[in-house]
């Protein structure tokens, strides 16, 4: 992660707050942005449940939070690529 953005726990207090359509959104974001690194997980959804309130994420029944957190690794190599200076 970059120096600007802490990794999101699974247990913050925030992920109890998104929807179902928003971790579709993320998850279109995710196959769109990882497509460059060959990150692809189609069969990627959401999960009809939940942990202690918090919508699961089915790439092996992750929590939004891991979502989140790999979506910011894949923004950073965007704003910042080393290879093509």
């Amino acid at each position: 992660m970059s120096a600007r953005r802490a990794p999101i726990a699974p247990d913050d207090p925030g992920m109890r707050e998104y929807t179902d359509a928003q971790v579709t959104a993320l998850l279109r974001e995710l196959h769109t942005r990882g497509s460059q690194f060959g990150i692809r997980w189609g069969s990627a959804t959401t999960v009809n449940g939940t942990v202690d309130g918090r919508l699961l994420v089915d790439f092996g029944n992750a929590p939004v939070a891991t979502l989140l957190n790999l979506l910011h690794l894949l923004r950073d190599t965007e704003e910042v690529r080393p290879w093509e200076s």
